[in-house]
Formats: C-alpha cells, sequence, structure tokens
C-alpha cells in the first residue's frame, strides 16, 4: 500500500516503484502524468491550478482538474408539513429531512461508485417515492434524484391489515370474505366461491387472483357476464371436462354455469324457488352446499337444508340437465342404505373418484360416508352415533368435528377438512385416518400459521380441492384466505392474507396486536394504543416500533403501579393531554386510569359498576366504560354507556354529570334533560365543547360547556351513509371520533366500514371508504377500512385502529 502525505498544497510520495505511483497517480487522475516515479517523487498541488509533479528535482506540469469526489442528491417535494423523511443509501448510511427542497444524502463520494437510494421511514400518512435513485458517479455530482410524496395515503403503522375483503390481485394483496370451496381447470388455475362477497373468484398457478362473475357485496340473481351476473351465498364449485364452472348458488337455489369466456347462465332449477323436485325444467332444489363432477361430467350436488323444504341428500344432474336423489331423503339421520332409504345429517361436502364413487363429509353426522355408482351407502370413517370429536384410527373409531369438505386423489386417498378441529384429516385406502395438517392438540385450536403439519393453523376450513400436482387447497373461510397443503403436509398461504391476533413488540409488521381499541397521539406522533385482548397498553412509535408499557399480557387485574406492575382488564378508551399524562377507559374494571409520562399507573376515578358522582374511588361508572376524552384544562370526559350519560372528572378526580340521565332516548336539552343511547366515540375541542357519536340513534351530539346538548349532524334512528348538512346527513352505527385543530370533527361509522368529517357548521363528507366494502387496504387514497376501532389526531395525521392493526393517512 502507498502512503500519500498531504499538506493544504503539496503531496508527498514515499519511494513507490513507478509501476505503484503510476497507479496512484492514475486514481488521483493524472494519469497523463509522469510515466516513471522515482523514490522521494513529490506532488506539488494548489488548489484551483494546474497539478505540478517535481521528479528527481524536476518539475513536470499537467493541467489535470483533480475533481475526484461528488455528490448524491436531488429534490424533495409533496411532503406535509410538520412531518419527515428518512432516506438511505445501500451502503446503510441514512438522514432525515423535515422540509421540501434540495437534499444531499452522500455528500462525497468516490468516482466510480454506484448509488442506489430508497426511503426507509416514510412521513405519517404519506407515500414518497423516488425516481433516478440508482446508478454510479462519474465526473460530476448527481442532483436529479427526486422524491415525490403524495397524500393523502393510508400507511400500516404497527400490526397487520388482513383478513376479510374483496380486493382482487397477487397473493396477500388479494382479499376474500368466507372463501367457500375450490376446483380446478385443466391449466392448474383455481376457482373459489367467495360467499360473503357473492363472487366467483379465480387465482392462477402464480397467485394472481380476479373475480370473473358476480358484484362484490351486491346479492341477487341476474345472468350475464362478469359483473352484470349477480349471485346470492355462491357455495359449492366444480368444473367440467370442457372447463365450464358450475356454482351451487345457495340462496338462488340454482345451479350456475360459467363459461370459460366468463357467460353465466342457470343450469339447473328455477331461481328462488325452493323444493325438491326430479326433472329438467320441472328440477327444483333447496340447501345447496358441495358439487363434485365425474368423467362423464355428471354433476353431483349436496343438498342440507331445514325447515319447510328440510332435505338432507345427494342430488345428480346429468349435463342435459336431468336431476335426480341419488341417495338420502327429507328425513334426517345416520343410516347406511341404498338409494333414498339412506339417511344423512346435513351433508355439505362432496367429491367422486374416477370408479364414480362419491365421497360426502356428513357435517352433523361427523363422519365420512361413501355412495357407490349404484347408490349404496356406507360409512368410511368416523362415529356411527353422531358423536364429535378428535381421534385418528380406523372406522367408527375415528372422530370428526363438522367436517365439512372432501376430495378425493387418484389412489384413493380421502381428504376431509374438519371443519371444527381446523385440520385437514388423510383417509387412506385401508380406512387409517391421519392428520396431515393443522392443530392435534388440543384439539379445535384456531389460528392462521403456515409450517409443518401439526405446526400449522387454520380457521375454520370449508371446501378443499386437488391439483393436478397433488396439492390441497383449503379455502380457510374464516381467515379469509386460499391455503395450499403440499403432499408431504407443508402449508402455506397462497392467496389472500389473514388478520392474525397475539401478542408481539416489533417494528411495523412483526408487532401483533389482539383487538386493538381506543387510541391517542401525542405531539411528537407517537401513538398509545388499548390492546384490550392483551390487556396492555402499548405504544408505537412514528417509525412504527411497538412496545409495550404498562400491563400484562399474561395477567389482568385493576392493581396500579409502573410497567408490568400495572394490570388492566379489556382496556378500551384512550386520550391523552397536553403534558403527556395518558387516560384509559379501562372497561372490565369500571375505571378510569391514568398513565404519567413516567409510567406510572394509578386510578383516576371509579370502583364497582353503578351510578354515582364523587371524588376518585367513590365514582362509579356502569358496565360498559369504553371511550374518554380530555380537554386543554385536563379534564377528562366519559361515555358512560350503560348509564346513558356523560361524565366529567376533573384535574383532581372529582366526577360530575354533564349531560343525560338514566332516561334512554335522543332528546337535546340542558343538562339532565338531554337523553342519549349507549353514548360511545367522545371528543373535546379547544373552546370546551364535548361531541359525542351515539352508535344506536346513529347521530353525532354537540354539549357546550353549559351542558346544551344539541344534534349537530344525522337524524336520530335513521341509518345510512349519505353525506351532506346537519341532519340530512345518515350515520350507520357510529363509534369513535376525533378533532382537529381547525374544529373538524372524524368519525368511525363503523358499520359502513368509512370515515367521515364533520366541519365546525356540520357539514358531513367521506373521505375514506366505501360503504359496505368490509376491507381494510393500504395504498394511495380512496381506499377502504374496516373495524375502526379508535381514531386520534396530532398535526396533519389520522391515527385509525382497526381490527389487528393501526394506520394512519394525512388529514384531508
Amino acid at each position: 500500500m502507498l502512503n500519500l502525505h498531504i499538506d493544504p498544497h503539496h503531496a508527498y510520495l514515499p519511494p513507490p516503484t513507478s509501476r505503484r505511483a503510476s497507479r496512484l497517480l492514475a486514481a488521483l487522475g493524472l494519469a497523463t502524468l509522469l510515466a516513471a516515479c522515482g523514490g522521494g517523487d513529490e506532488i506539488a498541488v494548489t488548489a484551483g491550478s494546474p497539478v505540478a509533479v517535481i521528479v528527481n528535482g524536476q518539475t513536470v506540469s499537467s493541467t489535470v482538474t483533480p475533481a475526484l469526489r461528488y455528490a448524491v442528491g436531488g429534490g424533495l417535494s409533496g411532503m406535509a408539513a410538520g412531518q419527515s423523511l428518512v432516506l438511505q443509501d445501500a451502503s446503510g448510511l441514512t438522514a432525515s429531512f423535515s422540509a421540501n427542497g434540495t437534499y444531499t444524502l452522500l455528500a462525497s463520494v468516490p468516482s466510480g461508485t454506484p448509488y442506489s437510494l430508497s426511503v426507509k421511514t416514510q412521513p405519517l400518512g404519506q407515500s414518497c417515492s423516488i425516481s433516478n435513485g440508482a446508478g454510479s458517479i462519474s465526473s460530476a455530482s448527481i442532483t436529479n434524484v427526486q422524491v415525490a410524496c403524495t397524500s393523502p395515503f393510508l400507511r400500516l403503522l404497527a400490526g397487520n391489515v388482513g383478513g376479510r375483503g374483496s380486493s382482487d390481485g397477487l397473493g396477500a394483496a388479494a382479499r376474500f370474505n368466507g372463501p367457500g370451496y375450490v376446483a380446478f381447470d385443466s391449466q392448474g388455475n383455481a376457482f373459489v366461491t367467495d360467499w360473503g362477497n357473492h363472487t366467483v373468484r379465480k387465482i392462477t398457478p402464480a397467485g394472481l387472483v380476479s373475480t370473473i362473475a358476480g358484484s362484490p357485496t351486491v346479492p341477487g340473481f341476474a345472468n350475464g357476464s362478469g359483473s352484470d351476473a349477480l349471485f346470492n351465498g355462491p357455495q359449492g364449485i366444480a368444473l367440467d371436462s370442457a372447463d365450464n364452472v358450475y356454482v351451487a348458488d345457495s340462496d338462488n337455489a340454482v345451479i350456475r354455469k360459467i363459461t370459460p369466456a366468463g357467460l353465466v347462465s342457470t343450469f339447473a332449477g328455477s331461481p328462488n324457488n325452493f323444493g325438491v323436485v326430479e326433472g329438467t325444467a320441472t328440477a327444483r332444489f333447496s340447501g345447496l352446499q358441495g358439487l363434485a363432477i365425474d368423467t362423464a361430467d355428471n354433476i353431483y350436488a349436496a343438498q342440507a337444508s331445514t325447515g319447510r323444504f328440510s332435505i338432507h341428500s345427494i342430488r345428480k344432474i346429468t349435463p342435459a340437465g336431468l336431476a335426480s336423489t341419488l341417495a338420502g331423503s327429507s328425513l334426517v339421520g345416520n343410516t347406511n342404505g341404498t338409494g333414498t332409504t339412506a339417511r344423512f345429517s346435513a351433508p355439505i361436502g362432496v367429491a367422486v373418484d374416477g370408479a364414480g364413487n362419491v365421497y360426502v363429509a356428513e357435517t352433523n353426522g361427523h363422519s365420512i360416508r361413501k355412495i357407490t355408482a349404484a347408490g349404496l351407502v356406507s360409512r368410511l370413517a368416523g362415529s356411527s352415533n353422531g358423536f364429535s370429536g378428535y381421534e385418528n384410527g380406523t372406522d367408527t373409531v375415528a372422530r370428526f368435528a363438522d367436517p365439512q369438505g372432501v376430495a378425493v386423489d387418484s389412489t384413493g386417498n380421502v381428504y376431509v377438512a374438519d371443519t371444527r378441529n381446523n385440520s385437514i384429516r388423510k383417509i387412506a385406502p385401508d380406512g387409517q385416518v391421519s392428520t396431515l395438517a393443522g392443530v392435534s392438540s388440543p384439539a379445535r385450536s384456531s389460528g392462521s400459521a403456515d409450517g409443518q403439519g401439526t405446526d400449522a393453523r387454520f380457521n375454520e376450513v370449508f371446501g378443499i380441492g386437488l391439483d393436478r400436482a397433488g396439492n390441497l387447497y383449503a379455502a380457510d373461510g374464516s381467515n379469509h384466505t386460499v391455503r395450499k397443503i403440499t403432499p408431504a403436509g407443508l402449508v402455506s398461504t397462497f392467496a389472500g392474507a389473514a388478520s392474525v391476533s397475539g401478542f408481539a413488540d416489533g417494528l411495523v409488521a412483526a408487532a401483533q396486536f389482539d383487538t386493538p381499541r381506543g387510541i391517542a397521539a401525542d405531539s411528537s406522533g407517537n401513538a398509545y394504543v388499548a390492546d384490550s385482548g392483551n390487556n396492555v397498553i402499548r405504544k408505537i412509535t412514528p417509525a412504527g416500533q411497538v412496545r409495550t408499557i404498562a400491563g400484562s399480557s399474561t395477567a389482568d387485574g385493576s392493581d396500579d403501579g409502573t410497567g408490568t406492575a400495572a394490570l388492566f382488564l379489556g382496556p378500551r378508551g384512550m386520550a391523552i393531554d397536553s403534558a403527556g399524562n395518558v387516560y384509559v377507559a379501562d372497561n372490565g374494571n369500571k375505571r378510569i386510569r391514568k398513565i404519567s409520562p413516567a409510567g406510572i399507573v394509578s386510578t383516576l376515578a371509579g370502583s364497582t359498576s353503578g351510578y354515582a358522582d364523587g371524588a376518585g374511588a367513590a365514582a362509579q361508572f356502569g358496565s360498559v366504560v369504553e371511550h374518554v376524552a380530555v380537554d386543554s384544562a385536563g379534564n377528562v370526559y366519559v361515555s358512560d354507556s350503560s348509564n346513558n350519560r356523560i361524565r366529567k372528572i376533573t384535574p383532581a378526580g372529582l366526577v360530575s354529570t354533564l349531560a343525560g340521565s338514566s332516561t334512554r332516548g335522543s332528546a337535546d336539552g340542558t343538562g339532565a334533560l338531554a337523553q342519549f343511547d349507549a353514548p360511545q366515540g367522545i371528543a373535546a375541542d379547544d373552546a370546551g365543547n364535548v361531541y359525542v357519536a351515539e352508535y344506536f340513534n346513529h347521530t353525532i351530539r354537540k354539549i357546550s360547556p353549559a351542558g346544551v346538548v344539541t344534534t349537530l349532524a344525522g337524524t336520530n334512528g335513521q341509518s345510512g351513509t349519505a353525506d351532506g348538512a346537519g341532519s340530512a346527513a345518515r350515520f350507520n352505527n357510529p363509534s369513535s371520533l376525533a378533532i382537529d385543530s381547525a374544529g373538524n370533527l372524524y368519525v368511525a361509522d363503523t358499520e359502513s366500514s368509512t370515515i367521515r368529517k364533520i366541519t365546525p357548521n356540520g357539514v358531513v363528507s367521506t373521505v375514506l371508504g366505501i360503504a359496505g366494502r368490509n376491507e381494510t387496504s393500504v395504498g394511495s387514497l380512496p381506499k377502504l377500512i374496516d373495524g375502526a376501532q379508535g381514531l386520534s389526531i396530532t398535526g396533519s395525521t389520522l391515527y385509525i385502529t382497526t381490527r389487528q392493526g393501526v394506520v394512519v393517512t394525512t388529514l384531508p
């Protein structure tokens, strides 16, 4: 290695070889200078001047400008005021920027060095993208790396936003709502009945999900193509040799046909004409469930219904549409026999093998039955007395619990979706029952976890289907996902994303919550969350780092103290004052708790369930205490839902009743003359006004500092999602409130799955979500929101707790 000693004007080369000196000079951009340098050579460098090199007492000059190191940066635009952005280079260097304009991330980088910039931390509620973010430095600084931020944008802050929905997309980006049954075409595409969305979905082998028929959340009956066709509670699905898709349109009492071109028609039955009638044009169905198709394209349909059209049978429909009963009747039972002499108890799933044998998942009979092509019914596995349970073994030793799906492979193995046991069972040709995947102990334990065999978790698997490679695909209904199980029992999530509950601190998606409810954000952008199912209070930094600051996930109680020494029971509402004190509506304990900035938990007011004003523990709140707010003077307001009152707590802990009485209603007035019906969300403005979301009255009320109650928006008893001014607006079970610095209210309109905005003069608009679309999806707005439980605002950022996570967006 060469050592180069530098002062402000000269560089001294210790005795090197000529070749080594030349390499050094070339690296310095002086390759045109001396081809041979001896020991003791001196390079004279004068800033802004040509370079001279003295060799053996002689000076050799060159007009070389030694611009050897450069900067990398560009422009930042669109970032909201008060927010910050963290950029990073592939080398790991990071820098934070808090204002729009020009920026420099890499200040001094050698020529020829590659660079690659990315966003490490997004501004809250925004999405920033980079253009010209990668390249290699040559002979000038890089100034064209542009960072553009857009808003509003719904972003995951912590936890997860999986669960029900109706979005198409690739893999985990797709959403389902109670997927029911799965079948495959000759190309390896999976077709899924999305029961809750009233649609039929297609999943390519690469996991790309699309909707081929039906309109999300719109039940009905109509033939046609794409979203023009309507279904009502589709269940079973099967494909014939020409890749036509057949669907048991259960609540319409018909079997529909979808051609490969996407045209939907009615194959058998009469729309909304329920019954059990054989024939072609006269055929009638009731309680359609699973479907299967044999090699001759005959359809087998499981029927299970009670009431006026009680039926527990397997029907056969020829390619010409002729319907007949293969086995079973209107009588419930569990006896074997031939044809209509056999009895079933809620046959749900159905599959057929190459020999024409039909296999039935008998849900209420907790067994798997087999029907020969001649109609002879026998019991393949499970209790002969209708007993449920979990047991591997053969014949009647084996136990199932509400099996609903069944499939059979080419070697005679029968696979069972053992629904209430949350497992996939396998019945070998010799009758031996084993567990392929899902929990084995304790039985019926649910969850959503990929993994090998019994390490995997499901939550109510309904239908199952086999691809040509022998992989099973399961409609994991209550996880709203489609899972893949290899022949070796390895489980992965093929499409959709589950809403995973649990308890884990960590960064963004690594964190887990169990029913987060209230949320309160401080002026620094830290959010405090009442993790109700875990009985703890969590803190989330602006970067999404989650940690538990009070309570224990393994114990509940009412103890005061610090950290895990403090105990909560189902905490819900949250509020924070200007001094950083956090207030918690500890619902299970009927108390209002206070957490100081140092983390010390104390009881501000409340003791046992009841109704009493007074100081501290002398005060009593009702059985449901879910929402709190705090004003600029440090007064805490409580929605005392069970007592239909709004309560006020001074900083000293003195509780009084601000408005309402024991009489339920929706009357405006002053103090006790006003009436509420289970008030929920609550917020306070800087002028001392208090706002209340009335869940059952579908209204937003305002209480002046003098206790005068008026209706700000909505009309008592009239639900809906209409925007408008005052009483013209409609809400659908509003639950939570937050208020910004300009006095605009934001409402979690729970049952409509939207976030609404109310201006100070009562004009209502929808700012997030689409009415009826029960899904949380992050990205550029408009986006969807589902299960919003808590709202909080700091600066220009709106925080929202969803079913198992926290999302943020910038206020419109």
